[in-house]
């Protein structure tokens, strides 16, 4: 039988080990948890974690930029923002083209927690991806993003 059929929950040949939303979620929160081991000695945690690599590929960045890109509501991120600020992490300012734009850039020690994130998760990103070749990677991408592209079609 179509896995399609067997992963489509309006069918009673439905099977959760077929769909891919639940494979997807069960990724996603193994990865978290190892993740999140890995990060703890460092004081960091998977929010944390996430605006470090966002400010570490482009900065400085607006904080609604930042939310979109760590897919954590505006409201949450601005707290996590504040928080990161006072720990000394971040710093936000202004934008000077505008005002109502708070722009988020790293500081010293942000950029410090960064390059130790980026040391203890690269091994858990390579030992994930291992006996993947770049064209099924490039295809994961693919399908990744089409399915993303065909849910924003959904109101």
């Amino acid at each position: 039988m179509d896995n399609r059929t067997l992963a489509d929950p309006g069918t009673a040949a439905f099977q959760v080990d077929k769909y891919p939303f639940f494979l997807l979620n069960r990724l996603v929160s193994r990865y978290n948890v190892v993740v999140e081991s890995r990060l703890k000695p460092l004081s960091l945690d998977i929010p944390y974690w996430r605006v470090l690599m966002i400010l570490g590929e482009r900065a400085p960045r607006g904080v609604a930029d930042i939310a979109a890109a760590a897919v954590i509501p505006l409201s949450t991120m601005t707290r996590i923002i504040q928080r990161m600020s006072a720990d000394g992490l971040v710093s936000v300012k202004a934008s000077k083209a505008d005002a109502r734009v708070s722009e988020v850039s790293l500081r010293a020690a942000g950029r410090a927690k960064l390059e130790g994130a980026r040391e203890v998760t690269a091994p858990i990103f390579r030992t994930i991806i291992k006996g993947v070749d770049r064209q099924d990677f490039d295809k994961l991408l693919w399908l990744l993003d089409h399915l993303h592209t065909n849910l924003e079609m959904i109101d």
